[in-house]
C-alpha cells in the first residue's frame, strides 16, 4: 500500500545576481513549498512591475477587454523591451482617454448652453420691461427639478411659477412687488440660483439656436470618432496587452517574494519542502541555471527540531496517476492524511465507484455519465472547475452501466436488455431456464427473498469498507509508533477484534445455528476490556504518568462511555449501509413508475414523460446518490482512521491574479 510522498527540507544559498531567475524557476516548476512563514517585506525599493501591472489592468478595463483567469502562455520576468512596449501602450491609451474626456467635457458645456438658450426661446419682450412693472416682480433662475413641486406648495398663491424649457431646471417666478423680499427668502431655501440676464435681452434668435445645435452634432461626431479609435486600438492591442499583463504579473510576484527572503548584501537564503522524487531534477536544474553558483543542503524530516518537537507538521503530498488524482478532492476536502501514513485515495476511488454503481443502476443513464465524462475530460465542453472530474464521470458511468445490465434497465425500459439477460443466465442455468433480469430488485411476493439477500450484500460491502478503515488505522499508528492508539480504543486492534468477532458470531448463529460458547465470551470480553481501559493504556504506552490522568473514578466513567460508544458506533456504521440497498431499490421503483407512465400515455405524451423523467433522475437522483456516497465515505470509512489530519503540500506557484 502506497504511503504519502516522502519529503525533504532543502536549503538554498543563492548569489544576489541569481535570485530572480531562481524564484522564477520555482514559481513555474510548482514543486517547492516555502518553509514556515516568510518575513514581512521591509524593502523601500518600489515594485515597478506591480506599478506597470496595475496601470495595464486599468487600461484593460478602459478598453473593455475581458481579463483572463490564469496564464495561457509561459511568461517570464519582464525585459527592458517589455517595459518599453508597456510604456508605449500606456502612453497611447492615455492620449485617447484624455481626448475622450476633453470632448465629453466640451459636449457637456455645449448641452448646458443649448438647454439654457432653449429656456428663453419664447421670451419676446425685453427683460427690462418686465423688471419695471408697477405691481409685479420677476425672478428668473435655475433650480433642482426635484424640489419644484415642494416649492409650489410652499409658495402657494403668493407667487406664480412658470417653467422655462422642458426639463424644469430653469423657471420664472412672478409675485407682487410687496412680497418680493419674502419671495427671495423662500427661493433661497430651495436652492434657487438667479441668472444674470441683460436688460435688453429679448430671447434667442432662431439662427443662433441652429448654430448651437450644429455645434452639438459636430462634437458628438468627434466623440463617436474617438470611441471608434478606442475600439480599434483595443482590437489591435488585445493580444499584446494580455501577454504583457501575464509577464508583469510574474515580475511583480518575483519582487514581492524576493523582498521577503532572508538575505545579506550578496547572498539570499531560500528554505522549503519538496517531494523526494523531484529533488534530483530540481538541484540539477538550479545548478545549470546559476552556473554552479549555488549551495544546496537537504534534511530528513526527523532531523528538523521543530518537527521533532511537534511544533511543525511535514506537508503531505499525494502522488497519483490521472485517474486516482481526480479523487484527491474528496480526501483533501475532509483533510490531508498525516505524513508517513497510508494514502487512502485509491480506496476512496474504488469504494466511490462501487457504491455509486450499486445505488444508480441503469445502463442508459450510465452511458450518459460516460458521455459527460468524455466531453469534460477531453475539454470538448468547458465547465469552470468541473473538467478535472471528467474521469470520475466516466468511472461512475461504467459502474452504473454494469449495474444496469444486472437489473435490466436501459433508460428505465426493462424490455430492451432482456435478450442480454436471457443470454447471460442461459450460460449458467441453460436456455430453458434462462430468466430476465439477472438481478430482479422490483419488490414483489416472488422476489422478496432476493431483495433481502441484496440488502445482506450491501451490509457485507459496509463490513468490508469499515474493516479496511480499521486496518488502515492500525498500520498508520504502527508506522507512527503510536502503540497505544494502534492496539487500544474503539478504532484500535481491540475495537476491531470486537467488531469482526461479533459479526462472525452473528453469522454463525444465523447461518449455522451455533450456540455462544465460553471462548466467545472470553474473546469479546478481552477486546472490550482493551476498549474500556484504552485511555490509561495509551498513557502507559507513551510513558505518561499517572495512567489515570483524572483519577480512577473518572477513568471508570470514561471506560463505560467508551464501551457504549464502541457498541453503538459499530452497530450504526454497519446498519448505515442499508441505505445503499434502499437507494438501489428506490431507483428501480422510480424507473418502473416512469416506464409505466410512458406506456399509459403513449405517443408524444409518453415520450415527453420518458425524456423528462430520465433527465430528472440523472440530475436530481444522481446528485443525491453522489452526496450519499460522500457521506458514507466521510462518516463510516474516514472515521476509522482519520482521527487527526496533516498539512496539505501547497507549492509556490505563480498566480495571475495573486
Amino acid at each position: 500500500m502506497a504511503k504519502t510522498a516522502e519529503m525533504r527540507l532543502i536549503e538554498l544559498m543563492i548569489m544576489k545576481q541569481d535570485v530572480d531567475p531562481v524564484i522564477e524557476y520555482l514559481g513555474k516548476k510548482g514543486v517547492f513549498q516555502f518553509y514556515s512563514q516568510l518575513k514581512e517585506s521591509s524593502s523601500n525599493v518600489p515594485n515597478t512591475s506591480k506599478e506597470v501591472f496595475d496601470k495595464l489592468q486599468l487600461i484593460r478595463a478602459y478598453l473593455n477587454i475581458n481579463d483572463i483567469d490564469d496564464y495561457n502562455c509561459n511568461p517570464s520576468k519582464p525585459s527592458d523591451a517589455d517595459f518599453r512596449e508597456a510604456s508605449e501602450i500606456i502612453r497611447n491609451t492615455d492620449e485617447i482617454r484624455e481626448k475622450e474626456l476633453q470632448l465629453a467635457d466640451e459636449l457637456k458645456k455645449l448641452k448646458e448652453a443649448y438647454q439654457e438658450a432653449l429656456s428663453f426661446v419664447n421670451l419676446k419682450v425685453s427683460y427690462s420691461e418686465l423688471e419695471h412693472l408697477s405691481f409685479l416682480t420677476m425672478r428668473i433662475g435655475k433650480i433642482d427639478p426635484d424640489v419644484l413641486e415642494s416649492m409650489r406648495f410652499s409658495l402657494g398663491e403668493r407667487a406664480i411659477i412658470i417653467p422655462l424649457g422642458e426639463d424644469n431646471s430653469r423657471i420664472m417666478v412672478a409675485t407682487s412687488r410687496k412680497a418680493r423680499f419674502a419671495l427671495d427668502a423662500e427661493l433661497k431655501k430651495f436652492g434657487f440660483i438667479p441668472l444674470e440676464i441683460p436688460k435688453d435681452f429679448k430671447g434667442i434668435p432662431d439662427d443662433m439656436l441652429e448654430g448651437m445645435k450644429q455645434q452639438l452634432e459636430d462634437k458628438q461626431t468627434e466623440i463617436n470618432s474617438i470611441e471608434e479609435q478606442r475600439v480599434s486600438f483595443a482590437k489591435t492591442h488585445e493580444e499584446k496587452l494580455l501577454k504583457l499583463l501575464q509577464i508583469f504579473s510574474v515580475g511583480m510576484q518575483v519582487q514581492i517574494l524576493r523582498d521577503k527572503l532572508e538575505a545579506t548584501e550578496l547572498v539570499y537564503r531560500i528554505v522549503g519542502w519538496i517531494p523526494v522524487f523531484e529533488t534530483d531534477n530540481l538541484v540539477k536544474d538550479l545548478d545549470n541555471l546559476t552556473e554552479g553558483r549555488i549551495a544546496v543542503r537537504q534534511y530528513q524530516p526527523d532531523e528538523i527540531p521543530s518537527v521533532q518537537k511537534g511544533r511543525e507538521q511535514v506537508p503531505v503530498k499525494l502522488k497519483h496517476g490521472k485517474f486516482i488524482k481526480s479523487f484527491e478532492g474528496l480526501i483533501l476536502g475532509y483533510g490531508a492524511p498525516k505524513y508517513g501514513t497510508i494514502d487512502p485515495t485509491p480506496f476512496v476511488a474504488a469504494f466511490f465507484i462501487l457504491l455509486f454503481g450499486i445505488m444508480f443502476g441503469d445502463a442508459g443513464q450510465g452511458l450518459v455519465f460516460v458521455l459527460i465524462g468524455l466531453l469534460l475530460h477531453f475539454n470538448l465542453v468547458t465547465v469552470k472547475g468541473w473538467n478535472k472530474y471528467g474521469l470520475i464521470f466516466i468511472a461512475i458511468g461504467c459502474s452504473s452501466f454494469i449495474m444496469g445490465l444486472l437489473t435490466g434497465e436501459f433508460f428505465t425500459n426493462e424490455e430492451l436488455l432482456k435478450p442480454f439477460s436471457y443470454f447471460v443466465t442461459g450460460l449458467f442455468v441453460g436456455k430453458e431456464k434462462a430468466f430476465a433480469p439477472i438481478l430482479h430488485l422490483m419488490p414483489s411476493k416472488e422476489t422478496m427473498p432476493l431483495v433481502f439477500i441484496f440488502f445482506g450484500f450491501t451490509l457485507s460491502v459496509g463490513f468490508i469498507i469499515n474493516s479496511v478503515g480499521l486496518v488502515l488505522n492500525f498500520i498508520n499508528n504502527v508506522s507512527l509508533k503510536k502503540w497505544g492508539h494502534a492496539f487500544f480504543g474503539k478504532t484500535g486492534l481491540c475495537g476491531a477484534v470486537f467488531f469482526w468477532y461479533t459479526i462472525a458470531l452473528a453469522v454463525r448463529i444465523a447461518a449455522f445455528h451455533h450456540k455462544i460458547a465460553l471462548y466467545d465470551w472470553i474473546i469479546i470480553g478481552v477486546s472490550l476490556l482493551g476498549v474500556f481501559f484504552a485511555h490509561p493504556l495509551e498513557r502507559l504506552c507513551e510513558h505518561e504518568k499517572p495512567c489515570f490522568e483524572n483519577g480512577l473514578g473518572v477513568g471508570i466513567i470514561e471506560g463505560v462511555v467508551e464501551l457504549l460508544d464502541v457498541v453503538s458506533n459499530y452497530l450504526s456504521n454497519t446498519v448505515s449501509f442499508l441505505r445503499v440497498g434502499a437507494f438501489a431499490l428506490a431507483h428501480v421503483v422510480l424507473g418502473y413508475i416512469i416506464c409505466t407512465m410512458n406506456e399509459m400515455l403513449g405517443g408524444i405524451g409518453g415520450l415527453a414523460v420518458l425524456i423528462i423523467g430520465n433527465a430528472v433522475v440523472i440530475v436530481l437522483e444522481g446528485m443525491i446518490v453522489a452526496i450519499q456516497v460522500i457521506r458514507l465515505q466521510y462518516y463510516e470509512f474516514f472515521s476509522k482512521f482519520f482521527t487527526e489530519t496533516g498539512v496539505e503540500f501547497k507549492p509556490f506557484q505563480f498566480k495571475y491574479k495573486s
